[in-house]
């Protein structure tokens, strides 16, 4: 067919599909608000017919003002552009639920025309649509180079070659600069907070690396600020700049002088310690000085005097845990041997002979078979699991609760990493060597095996080694402990918490919520106790001894509650700008988030230390609802001023408590 004749079929099937989509548009402006619902349909059925012709989304661009004011979106969150979050968006096209998809890709096109100035809309900025639709494609990458892989071609069907239209004219539209400028600075947000987890990051990483090499894809001069970032996995010293690949590279090191493997050893650590990430290039180092040079071991690691100290007075058990857990596949480890050198934590009694009797446990062969099924057969299932061992004990704060309603056990592996490793180690020997652990709730000894259902309603996923282990036993036993309070008064986490978590949680227990009706209750007493327990201006200057159980209201951006979580209170202090601050341990992966009206966690620069999150004290407060104090320790309640209660009353009754306290 002749080109010109197959255009002008194209522009001609558009032409009436666009004359449907107007005729719905102005049938849904003129209709009241009360029955526009009745003619939304008809609108999100043109818009398929028009979004599956070429030239769809940029006629759906050209109409975005039109769809927007008719009420396409009226009464869904996208009536809102500016509460939206870029991290729901891909989620939210691969949903399968065509109307959810269809909305959620008029929505990005309404920010296409919104970045280029067509409309001016009153909530969003062209600079934040810009921002906004420049990290959708950064969390989307391989949307944009990749094909539809069959399982997306089966389970989506000519969706799946919608949403790769919809992205690549949207980055048509803003540029593949400004994307990889979005996805750097993602990626080192995420990387600050030390996550134990950095599969999906490395990824990332590869993907880019890829995607630069191909000469048929501009990314712009923007991705140079990702340099570092490959260089760290893939050729992080000169002898490896060109990523040879581990068996090259092992040769080399063979020829290399004391002076040259010095110099490796230092490129590595500086490399990993910058950015969290370990390259399989520095598990071959760090193999080969075990066998020929450890003396420069600690140069290779980057350890600190504390780290040094460790690694002098049990070389043996620390070349052992190397050589069983570090490999070219599993590098990731390295980073969390480093920093379990660095707390010095090999010098309690009991870790040393805990570690010995790790490397020599057998796991059983459930646990090992569920090992294979989650991360391969390659390294061992038993090297997987001390790996994820290492890596949680130099990272308490880096575990997360993964696609899981499972905060409670994610908040209670980190509290013992952090503050009972012992108590750890011995948990993950019950849960992998017998497949079971039994736990005491009130002097009753309560086996994970003979308890119900936890929590989790399917077998928790995408965890690290030791939670896929453990976290199942957990969350069965937490289930269980609160069906043992079921028939008493009040929350049933006064009693849980102490029982479940440790003897450190204190037993004073606060709660603002009635449990019955949901309603506020005590807001004044409840959150002078806090003050007077936690700030360190009236509860006399002492410092948190052990991390504390806390439950926060967790709302949207749009100050939307959202539901109740677990997170841990680390600690509260001045941060550099002498603003007193609460700094909390959050087990949901990603402590940054915005929580509206203002209240905005951060992760660095205030103060924050790698897998913090924090708020000033009175934000942080006004989403607390569960907190424990030692009950013989009260503080100075009164000399709290009242209008810094008025204050966190004020956040409160602007988010998750404006219904509940017009009930008190």
């Amino acid at each position: 067919m002749d080109p010109a004749q197959q255009t002008d079929q194209i522009d001609k099937g558009l032409l009436s599909r666009l004359a449907q989509l107007d005729n719905a548009t102005e049938a849904l402006a003129s209709a009241p608000d009360f029955s526009k619902n009745t003619k939304v349909p008809r609108v999100l059925d043109a818009l398929h017919r028009v979004l599956t012709r070429p030239g769809g989304c940029a006629a759906v661009r050209d109409r975005a003002a039109a769809l927007d004011s008719a009420g396409l979106f009226l009464g869904t969150d996208w009536a809102k552009p500016d509460i939206l979050v870029p991290g729901f968006v891909g989620p939210s096209l691969r949903s399968g639920v065509i109307d959810t998809v269809l909305l959620e890709a008029t929505s990005e096109l309404r920010l296409c025309a919104i970045a280029a100035g067509e409309y001016e809309h009153p909530a969003v900025s062209a600079d934040d649509a810009r921002r906004f639709l420049s990290q959708v494609l950064a969390m989307n990458l391989e949307v944009l180079f990749s094909p539809p892989s069959e399982a997306e071609r089966v389970r989506l069907g000519r969706v799946a070659h919608l949403i790769r239209d919809l992205f690549g004219y949207v980055a048509d539209q803003i540029g593949y600069a400004s994307v990889l400028g979005e996805l750097g600075e993602e990626i080192w947000r995420v990387l600050r907070q030390r996550p134990i987890q950095v599969d999906h990051v490395k990824a990332m990483v590869t993907r880019i690396a890829v995607y630069r090499e191909d000469p048929d894809v501009d990314l712009g001069a923007s991705g140079q600020g990702l340099d570092r970032l490959i260089s760290a996995l893939f050729g992080p010293t000169e002898a490896c700049r060109e990523d040879p690949g581990v068996d090259v590279y092992r040769s080399r090191l063979d020829a290399m002088d004391t002076e040259a493997l010095e110099f490796e050893a230092r490129g590595f650590a500086r490399a990993m310690h910058d950015t969290g990430l370990v390259s399989p290039y520095h598990a071959t180092l760090v193999r080969f000085l075990i066998e020929h040079n450890t003396y420069l071991l600690g140069e290779a690691l980057g350890v600190s005097e504390t780290g040094r100290t460790c690694l002098q007075r049990y070389p043996e058990l620390v070349h052992c845990l190397i050589n069983e857990a570090v490999h070219p596949e599993s590098a990731q480890c390295l980073y969390g041997i480093a920093l379990m050198l660095d707390r010095g934590i090999l010098h309690q009694p009991p870790i040393v002979p805990s570690l010995w009797r790790q490397l020599a446990l057998r796991l059983a062969p459930d646990v090992r078979q569920r090992l294979i099924d989650t991360f391969g057969p390659s390294p061992s299932p038993e090297s997987r699991l001390l790996g994820g061992l290492l890596s949680m004990l130099g990272q308490p704060l880096g575990v997360g609760q993964g696609d899981n309603p499972t905060c409670q056990s994610a908040r209670a592996l980190s509290m013992w990493a952090y503050n009972d490793p012992d108590y750890l180690l011995q948990m993950l020997v019950w849960a992998a060597r017998d497949d079971e652990i039994v736990m005491h709730f009130e002097g009753q000894s309560l086996s994970s095996n003979d308890s119900e259902g936890g929590v989790a309603t399917a077998t928790p996923i995408d965890l690290d080694p030791v939670s896929q282990i453990v976290v199942p036993h957990l969350d069965r036993i937490y289930a269980e402990m609160g069906r043992r309070c079921a028939d008493r008064p009040g929350d049933p986490h006064r009693w849980v918490n102490p029982e479940f978590h440790g003897w450190w949680s204190a037993r004073g227990f606060h709660i603002n919520v009635d449990v019955e009706t949901g309603d506020l209750i005590d807001l004044d007493e409840f959150l002078r106790g806090f003050y007077a327990s936690y700030h360190l201006e009236y509860n006399g200057g002492q410092p948190l001894i052990h991390p504390q159980p806390a439950g926060i209201a967790a709302t949207d951006s749009a100050a939307r509650y959202v539901g109740w979580h677990a997170i841990t209170v680390l600690r509260v202090a001045p941060d550099p700008d002498a603003v007193m601050r609460v700094y909390f341990f959050n087990p949901n992966n990603d402590s940054g988030q915005d929580w509206g009206d203002g209240v905005v966690v951060g992760t660095s620069g205030n103060g924050e230390r790698a897998g913090e999150g924090s708020l000033p004290f009175e934000q942080f407060a006004s989403r607390l609802y569960i907190y424990h104090t030692d009950p013989l320790e009260h503080g100075e309640p009164d000399k709290v001023p009242a209008a810094d209660i008025e204050r966190v009353i004020g956040y409160i009754e602007r988010s998750w408590g404006s219904e509940r306290l017009r009930r008190m």
